[in-house]
């Protein structure tokens, strides 16, 4: 009798917990409009044994939320369910993709996920050289209810742990006095109390320049780990911090040119000055711009939206010392600008019409046929023209169009989002009045438009810094500091360098080539001296401008502020100390864009007939293309396209290095010809006239 009746209790009571065993999951899937990366899913989990986890295979997702947003249509998107028991459920959901632009979004993803693990493909990891998971020794602790800009007070008013002493997750460790009103600081990890900020100090004062400057400016303690721990994304998976094969190639390459050409990037610097001063400008020469408006074509072609919105989002990333590395790389890259653009106008193309093709097709191809590598030659230089022509339409058109409309809509009350076409038919008639006259048209106008861009920008960021100027001390040390010894959350030294090289290389194009193709058409005798004024633009791009703009962000303390976009942490930083001053960045963010679209027209154009005939019909079929372009990019959001067009940028620095590496040893003799003709004399040189 007493076991039947122990059996029956027995079996009531696995009943329940056989039931509870069984996730059930119901799902609602969302697409609210017909916009590109809007979609959402909402989970709702019955069955196992509460609370539940979720593991989204969108890694920006927490483990908390039951609801993934922003996600690609038609993408498929894996979810791992987890009970309080161990019980797991997995499932695999997709937003239906029903616009044209969604289908056109979402089939483009996975080739642009494709491109990505080859160009962003980390060989140190994948050989088992590094690591790419980020560790920390120690836990920060934050002073709570603290923000970049805040104007309260944070005092440290008594440790209720003493130094070294071991704590608990959720123990009470400090009491922190926040404008008269006290805070009790729970510790968030198990481990070691180490004090940062002494009882009775101010964690953050706002009327400290340093405090405002600092990186993790309201950290007051830290707990240590007994071993490091791994630090994971918000959706459990490990944080890992990659040396992607795109970088290690643009900076590798850049490092062995300035090496193999003697530090041309240094000591030729000077005579760069004279020959975009126009100092050595032949008149006789062949070609059709000067030595100044190729620099400024080719300047206005990389200095845009990079520059403002790209810095921005490297130094939120990578902290102030992310600044050191990208003028490092800046000064790198001007060795790669020297050899490319010197092969440019070596192996140029001039017809009985004057005019003028070249650019890395023709040295790929000529150079390469020289060395008895034809076949590699017509490839290489087949490959870099398919790629430069997506990335005119893309990069260099669609997505400067989508930004600048983006950025005006912000300031211009009467732009509402649904006027993109009439802007991008407006954008669009500018351009095209430019483009249609040709390389000469298009240097005359960048030779206006970019000093007066620069130089109001430079102007600009130079008033907020001397506004700040008593922030200069900290801002350095906050540079340098970050450089060397950052923090786990940055990524540590390795992850610092990548974003500062990283951002440096996407954004002056040094190792490229596009810009070969815009020196090319210089007036000159001498093609080493149009490798010299070539030096000029990552210095110009990365050394000035983006160094000017990581300045602004650093001296006004808006590098510390998380979740706002590049374009609007710039703004933010000059609205900070001049209030109207955003509508004048709006203003030059749109010249950026304008300039360069303009300049990569003429890119886009030379790869586009070098493919298909250099006649006046198919120069015409191009401009037309691209004009049609400017409309599209301006109208709708092509996430994935645009994200295409980009890597094909990045891509076209395979095939023109390659052939770099190859040919260098070629520059290299012209330069010591050049260099012996221009100490002796022989070099053409305007007489001063005083």
């Amino acid at each position: 009798m007493v076991r039947t009746i122990a059996l029956i209790a027995f079996l009531l009571c696995s009943i329940p917990l056989t039931f509870a065993q069984d996730l059930e999951v119901k799902e609602k899937l969302i697409n609210p409009s017909d916009k590109i990366n809007n979609g959402q899913i909402e989970l709702s989990v019955s069955g196992g044994t509460p609370p539940y986890k979720f593991q989204w295979s969108k890694d920006d997702v927490p483990m908390s939320s039951s609801t993934a947003n922003e996600l690609t249509e038609g993408i498929n998107y894996d979810v791992k369910i987890m009970d309080a028991s161990g019980n797991i459920l997995e499932k695999t959901y997709k937003i239906k993709a029903e616009s044209i632009v969604e289908n056109f979004n979402g089939t483009f993803q996975p080739v642009v996920d494709a491109m990505g693990s080859v160009l962003f493909w980390d060989p140190f990891a994948a050989t088992g050289i590094y690591d790419p998971v980020v560790y920390t020794n120690e836990k920060l602790l934050f002073s709570p209810g603290w923000e970049p800009g805040t104007e309260s007070k944070f005092l440290l008013k008594e440790w209720l742990v003493d130094e070294n002493q071991p704590v608990k997750k959720g123990q009470n460790i400090a009491i922190i006095d926040i404008d008269g009103e006290t805070q009790t600081v729970q510790s968030e990890a198990n481990g070691k109390i180490k004090y940062i900020i002494p009882e009775g100090e101010y964690i953050y004062n706002p009327d400290n320049k340093e405090d405002v400057i600092a990186q993790n400016a309201h950290k007051f303690g830290e707990i240590k780990y007994d071993k490091k721990v791994m630090l994971t994304n918000p959706n459990g998976t490990p944080l890992t911090k990659d040396i992607p094969f795109i970088v290690i190639w643009l900076i590798f390459g850049a490092a062995f040119f300035t090496i193999r050409m003697g530090f041309i990037n240094v000591r030729g610097f000077k005579h760069a000055i004279q020959l975009a001063k126009g100092n050595y400008d032949e008149p006789n020469a062949p070609g059709s711009i000067t030595h100044f408006q190729a620099l400024a074509t080719a300047v206005s072609a990389t200095v845009g939206l990079g520059n403002i919105a790209g810095v921005a989002i490297a130094v939120s990333l990578g902290g102030a010392g992310a600044t050191f590395w990208m003028v490092l790389a800046g000064l790198l890259g001007m060795s790669s600008k020297f050899v490319e653009c010197t092969l440019g106008v070596k192996y140029r193309f001039i017809n009985k019409e004057g005019r003028i093709f070249g650019g890395p097709m023709n040295y790929l191809r000529y150079g390469l046929e020289k060395r008895n590598l034809g076949k590699l030659g017509k490839f290489l230089a087949g490959f870099f023209a398919i790629l430069g022509i997506g990335a005119s339409f893309g990069g260099g058109n669609m997505f400067q169009a989508n930004q600048s409309f983006e950025i005006l809509s912000n300031q211009i009350a009467f732009l509402d989002p649904d006027s993109g076409f009439w802007f991008g038919v407006f954008l669009a008639v500018l351009v095209g009045v430019v483009i249609i006259g040709g390389i000469n048209s298009i240097a005359k106008v960048t030779g206006k438009v970019v000093p007066v861009m620069a130089a109001t920008y430079v102007i600009g960021a130079l008033v907020v810094i001397g506004i700040n100027i008593e922030n200069i001390g900290p801002a350095f040390n906050a540079i340098f500091s970050g450089a060397f010894t950052p923090t786990a959350l940055k990524g540590g030294f390795i992850g610092v360098l990548v974003v500062g090289f990283q951002r440096a290389a996407f954004s002056n194009e040094a190792g490229v080539g596009s810009a070969a193709i815009a020196h090319s058409a210089a007036k000159t005798n001498h093609p080493p001296s149009e490798g010299f004024v070539a030096l000029l633009e990552p210095f110009i791009d990365t050394v000035v401008v983006c160094t000017l703009t990581a300045l602004v962000l650093i001296f006004t303390g808006m590098h510390e502020v998380d979740g706002v976009s590049g374009v609007q942490l710039t703004t933010d930083a000059f609205g900070s100390v001049i209030s109207w001053f955003p509508y004048v960045l709006s203003a030059a963010v749109f010249l950026f864009a304008f300039s360069t679209m303009i300049s990569w027209s003429y890119y886009g154009m030379r790869a586009w007939t070098y493919l298909f005939g250099r006649s006046n019909r198919s120069e015409i079929i191009y401009k037309i293309l691209f004009l049609m372009f400017v409309v599209l990019g301006a109208s709708v959001s092509l996430g994935a396209v645009l994200d295409f067009s980009d890597m094909m940028i990045l891509a076209m620095s395979f095939p023109n290095i390659i052939g770099l590496y190859i040919m260098s040893g070629e520059v290299r003799k012209d330069l010591r010809e050049y260099m012996t003709k221009l100490k002796s004399g022989e070099i053409f040189k305007k007489e001063v006239q005083r």
